[in-house]
């Protein structure tokens, strides 16, 4: 049971448990230990090959938010099938390649946690049937792949790369997304198998074609297809093994996933099929021309991914035509695309992967990636070059080698399509034919180019002939497995056939198969002599021919190609667009708090107040208000008074006493008013928050009581805004009553239902527990963001230690220089005459505030408290003694990261969320159940408590990173 869910987790949680092994990689590469995540789960996945091939498909569900219509739902068909063997399987071999690639001094820590981050959320993109869900996992892809391009994050192309990588798969994503709601819209369910079932409800809705539009536009971007294919040759400043896995087997095939996955909704469309096909075939020819003027090895094996994606592009959109026809024979005689694309996927994932990896050891060998200075490496690579020479021939069609059987059926399926009488095909069919052959004959080019001007001829690289050698027998043995795979695929293609190219086509012409039947496929390496194959003649002839002749008609590249390209264009518009933001950005972001302010408080003035103009249903409540008390009526004039002092301060202390007056005041109101939880957050909010002002009173900017009369006019006019605006929300709150008050069900039920007599808290926890998740979230964000900035250093002089955390040296340092001995100890802190008291005192009363907040954290679910106050009033003892002391002080006491701290609350709380998965019960779910303990009796148990204790913690981490940061003496 979810054991596919387990396995798309498992390498996240492995990633994870690698990045916390820097120091063990001295003795050991962390290579190994990461080897055993993919190959388990290759082999786990291969076990369910008789299962899928035999129909029994696996459906699997987590409820996450089922009332959004959000679950986490596991889908295993033909087609996931296929993709979990490449991304298993394939990923298994680079892990093994890694470890003779990259050494021991490249933070493989943060290497193997970014790629096994990517296979999870490959993973997790192609099993989720959930589109939502997949949404999530498609852009964490988009996250890891930029972490792995820029992992050489000291070369500025690196940066390069990864950001153009980044931002166009993003916008991408974001279009897809917007395509995702759109069906949602259409259909009522996020589930892709529901919106299949429901086709012909929604075919002819207005929204279908734009949801098809904006799908394709994530689909495009990811799988580089034209004109978004730019950032693929500039990903390759990756390391070798991540442009092996990511950019010619996984990533790359995550857009094609996309559309093979949703031809069965749009593939009856026209738009569908001349979109996906031109597209594909255009960025097929675009991408073998480019590739030919590429001296690069890795940039020709780039754009030469780019041409082959557009390929299997092509195929996937040519198939789409078979569901024109509907469920019929004539139907079934148009499947050779979607077989051909699913061959050729399959294909090129082998041939790709070992050629990518055949550069990385020339590179890694002679020194150099460009055919220019290479020549001359077969007399002493013959294993590298046996690969070059399986993988450049099966790109380019030539038998026994899988690529000419997936290639034979690409130009029988566009022959095919020539034929049709559908989508205007009777017309513009022949396109297809003749720029497939095209294409097809660059790439014979480019295939002949990357093993002759590297291994054959003379020897140009800057190393001797006899001192170049072969690569480790460990980093040969990935690409000769590949190699292997392609030969035996190639002679021996038909036992593909039934167990993965079959139910994997069952998955993208569903509509044509009616329950029970089966694609008849059968794959063979002879066909004979059938007009596929002399047009194969036609591009080996042609392709000799064009190769021998390079030299004279490779100049019209230098003429014209450089000047109008699509990346220059990006690159163009990219820094247009940086510096058009810089400058508006300098217009208002000029470093004044009161400016910001300003534009926070007339934007929520201008907004509410539009909403309140136009809004018709409004009732102000006027009237059956309480009549006030005398004591509330003196709080509430010595409020306003306090308040009306704040802007009156001559002084910065006088301004923070008074500010912190006024939140004292109103902790009274919430007293009186029976809100112990509230008076409690309140009091400790700003005692804590006076403690910060204090701690950096220094920095705090001088007031300036002679300011101009338009400044004061200003802040009193946006003053009174916000006030009226608040007044108007609380009125138009306590006498609008659409619907039926929420709180009888929290008062009826949270006993019942959550355990607890304490609503407020049962309300943070269990009921709203993922708002309170987002919350501990925001504000670990906030206070990493507030390190950062603090630490910030654009000088690049070195500010000190105290930027970092105190390394041992440094405190031995600062202490012999005050002439500590013990730095253990408080009492070894030199006293000033008015810190007597209050440190004499701190040291008892620290203990009894740190008593307080054990026991509201205990108490939390039945009385006032819980575990984010529990974690506000440890970090007010923590911040007196920080006053009390010093902060070297604190920090030598306790001796603790508190982003650390901060890491492991959210970790705690979300693991206690997701917990509840296992229950098969939706997200965020609690639990709870009385158990009779001896010497203690009945006793609640709650798994709410364990979710405190993460908040406890986050609240803590948070406060604290704050404090010390801002309240360290610089």
């Amino acid at each position: 049971m979810y054991l596919i869910h387990a396995a798309i987790l498992l390498p996240i949680i492995a990633g994870v448990g690698i990045a916390f092994m820097k120091r063990l990689s001295r003795s050991f590469h962390l290579g190994w230990a990461v080897l055993t995540v993919p190959l388990v789960l290759f082999l786990y996945f291969l076990s369910l090959i008789p299962q899928v091939r035999d129909r029994n498909l696996i459906y699997e569900t987590i409820h996450w938010m089922p009332s959004l219509g959000i679950n986490f739902t596991i889908f295993l068909d033909g087609l996931s099938l296929l993709l979990s063997l490449l991304i298993t399987g394939i990923g298994s071999l680079v892990v093994l390649y890694s470890i003779y690639y990259m050494e021991r001094e490249q933070a493989l820590h943060r290497f193997y946690l970014y790629l096994l981050l990517f296979m999870g959320a490959m993973l997790g993109v192609v099993l989720s049937d959930n589109m939502m869900v997949l949404y999530g996992f498609w852009e964490l892809t988009s996250i890891a792949s930029f972490l792995l391009i820029a992992f050489n994050h000291s070369k500025e192309a690196s940066i390069r790369g990864a950001q153009k990588s980044f931002l166009i798969t993003v916008f991408g994503g974001f279009a897809m997304l917007v395509g995702f709601i759109l069906l949602y819209l259409i259909s009522g369910s996020y589930s892709i198998r529901e919106t299949i079932a429901s086709l012909s409800n929604i075919a002819q809705d207005p929204l279908f074609v734009p949801a098809l539009i904006l799908i394709l536009i994530g689909a495009f971007t990811k799988s580089a297809q034209f004109p978004f294919h730019v950032w693929l040759p500039d990903a390759m400043e990756a390391p070798t093994p991540i442009s092996a896995y990511l950019h010619s087997a996984t990533m790359v095939k995550a857009g094609i996933y996309i559309v093979a996955r949703f031809t069965p909704i749009f593939g009856g469309e026209a738009v569908w099929f001349w979109l996906v096909s031109l597209v594909g075939t255009v960025t097929l020819v675009y991408g073998s021309l480019i590739a030919i003027k590429k001296t690069d090895l890795k940039s020709i094996l780039a754009y030469s991914t780019v041409s082959q994606l557009g390929l299997i592009m092509s195929l996937f959109g040519l198939g789409s035509a078979a569901l024109h026809f509907g469920n019929g024979t004539e139907s079934l005689l148009y499947t050779t695309a979607t077989m051909a694309g699913l061959l050729h996927l399959f294909n090129h994932a082998l041939f790709k992967g070992s050629l990518f990896m055949m550069a990385g050891i020339v590179d890694h060998e002679t020194g150099t990636r460009d055919i220019r200075k290479l020549g001359g490496l077969m007399a002493v690579m013959p294993l590298t070059f046996t690969v070059a020479l399986v993988g450049t021939f099966s790109m380019a069609g030539l038998p026994p080698f899988n690529g000419f059987v997936s290639k034979e059926l690409f130009f029988k399926a566009t022959l095919e399509a020539s034929e049709l009488s559908i989508f205007s095909l009777e017309t513009w069919g022949i396109i297809f034919p003749v720029l497939a052959w095209i294409g097809s004959v660059m790439t014979f080019i480019y295939s002949l180019v990357i093993v002759l001007r590297t291994f054959l001829g003379k020897n140009k690289t800057e190393i001797p002939l006899e001192k170049l050698h072969e690569a480790p027998i460990g980093m040969l043995i990935p690409p000769l497995v590949l190699a292997a795979m392609v030969l035996i695929t190639g002679i021996y293609p038909d036992f593909l056939s039934a167990s993965i190219i079959e139910p994997a086509m069952a998955s993208v012409l569903s509509p044509l198969l009616a329950e029970g039947e089966r694609f008849d496929v059968h794959l063979y390496l002879w066909h004979g002599f059938t007009p596929e194959l002399w047009m194969t003649l036609g591009v080996i002839v042609l392709g000799v021919i064009s190769y021998k002749l390079l030299p004279r008609w490779k100049t019209v590249y230098e003429e014209y190609i450089p000047v109008y390209t699509i990346n220059k264009f990006y690159d163009s518009s990219f820094r247009a667009l940086h510096r058009f933001s810089k400058r508006w950005t300098q217009t208002y972001m000029n470093g004044s708090v009161r400016n910001y302010l300003i534009y926070i408080f007339v934007f929520m003035i201008g907004l509410i107040g539009y909403g309140f103009f136009h809004a018709t249903n409004i009732e102000w409540n006027f009237s059956g208000y309480d009549s006030f008390m005398l004591y509330e009526t003196i709080l509430l004039v010595g409020l306003v008074i306090t308040a009306l002092c704040v802007p009156f301060a001559k002084q910065r202390l006088s301004a923070v006493i008074l500010t912190g007056a006024v939140g004292y005041l109103v902790t009274l109101f919430f007293v009186l008013f029976r809100a112990p939880d509230l008076a409690l957050t309140q009091m400790v909010v700003e005692t804590v928050s006076v403690a910060l002002f204090l701690l950096c009173f220094y920095h705090l900017p001088e007031l300036t009581p002679k300011s101009s009369k338009k400044y004061k006019f200003v802040n009193l006019v946006i003053s009174i805004g916000v006030g009226v605006v608040m007044m108007l929300i609380a009125l138009a709150a306590s006498g609008t009553t659409q619907l039926d008050s929420i709180s009888e069900f929290y008062t009826a039920e949270s006993y019942n239902l959550a355990g607890g007599k304490n609503i407020v808290n049962v309300l943070l926890v269990d009921f709203r527990g993922f708002d309170t998740l987002l919350e501990i979230m925001v504000l670990g964000v906030a206070a990493l963001a507030i390190y950062s900035m603090i630490n910030l250093n654009l000088s690049g002089k070195d500010l000190g230690s105290s930027h970092r955390a105190h390394s041992a040296a440094d405190e031995e340092a600062s202490e012999e220089k005050r002439g500590i001995s013990n730095p253990e100890s408080w009492n070894s802190v030199p006293l000033r005459s008015n810190d007597v008291f209050l440190q004499m005192s701190t040291k008892i009363i620290v203990f009894i505030i740190l008593i307080f907040a054990l026991y509201l954290f205990f108490a939390g679910h039945h009385q006032p408290g819980g575990g984010f106050i529990s974690g506000l009033v440890t970090s007010a003892a923590l911040v007196l003694l920080a006053i009390a002391f010093n902060t070297d002080t604190l920090r030598r006491i306790l001796p603790v990261d508190y982003r650390l701290v901060i890491a492991w609350g959210l970790l705690i709380s979300l693991a206690t969320a997701a917990g509840s998965f296992v229950l098969g019960v939706p997200f965020m779910s609690q639990a709870f159940d009385y158990f009779d303990i001896p010497l203690l009796g009945e006793v609640e148990l709650t798994t709410a408590m364990i979710f405190e204790t993460g908040v406890f913690m986050a609240v803590v981490g948070v406060t604290m990173t704050i404090i010390l940061q801002i309240g360290e003496d610089r």
